[in-house]
């Protein structure tokens, strides 16, 4: 391998420890009754909540990939308080994890989950509509939002209530200069550079909301530093997605 592939790969691998899981809302507030009805809690075996996910259609709902590693086994739809379940869990039937995702710093970080059954859609329970088009046409300093059930802080403690917090997009190019070399395509950024606002640890797979869409899909932040964030969030971007999405859907399988 020639010098400066050994140079980027090293840098990438040594940039991953960097790079943390996250989600959890910072500086945000308690989200509105009646709101986000797409928010769902992905949950594993112990019936701990482990990350966030949006509902897509009836029976299907997106997180991020490395959410597999949590082990997740049901979904709980249409509630805020996660001690205070409206509906029952459902079970996930299948973990369709992107094809080529390894990890978060080589992104792809995106995973659809095939629920056992369809959700009943009501005034609890609602889906969010994704990018009609394989660009999210976003504007620099654009207002969106995103939701958890994380940490609200440096080590605290995730919350029973859900969360919400506006965060303004970035400029791609200068996202890509504050993370430097191994940065991976196909991201959006928002929040978590400049501002105390954004996501951590936590609870990965929430959805960036602009407009009323899911656009992107929460992935990785800097080290453990939820309070005074030097780099941008990342989020993967959906709309680079849509016809890996819509083919699960419409063939009812992982592909």
């Amino acid at each position: 391998m020639h010098g400066l592939g050994i140079l980027l790969l090293f840098h990438i691998v040594t940039s991953l420890g960097q790079k943390v899981h996250g989600s959890d809302i910072i500086h945000g507030e308690k989200a509105p009754e009646n709101s986000m009805q797409y928010m769902v809690s992905v949950q594993n075996k112990r019936g701990h909540h482990v990350c966030g996910g949006f509902l897509v259609s009836e029976d299907f709902a997106v997180t991020a990939a490395h959410c597999a590693k949590e082990e997740p086994e049901d979904v709980v739809l249409g509630t805020h308080k996660l001690s205070k379940r409206n509906l029952s869990p459902v079970k996930i039937e299948h973990v369709c994890k992107y094809p080529t995702y390894k990890d978060v710093g080589f992104g792809d970080d995106i995973m659809l989950l095939k629920l056992s059954g369809k959700a009943s859609l009501n005034y609890m329970v609602k889906t969010i509509p994704l990018p009609t088009s394989s660009n999210a046409n976003l504007k620099d300093d654009q207002i969106c939002s995103v939701a958890g059930w994380g940490q609200t802080g440096t080590n605290h403690f995730t919350v029973d209530d859900l969360r919400v917090v506006n965060v303004s997009i970035l400029n791609p190019q200068l996202c890509r200069e504050k993370w430097g070399a191994g940065f991976p395509s196909n991201v959006i950024c928002a929040g978590g550079y400049n501002t105390d606002k954004g996501f951590c640890q936590g609870d990965s797979g929430g959805p960036l909301v602009c407009d009323g869409v899911a656009v992107g899909v929460v992935s990785f932040n800097n080290g453990k530093n939820c309070d005074y964030p030097d780099v941008p969030n990342v989020y993967t971007d959906i709309s680079k997605y849509l016809e890996w999405i819509n083919s699960i859907i419409k063939t009812n399988k992982c592909v």
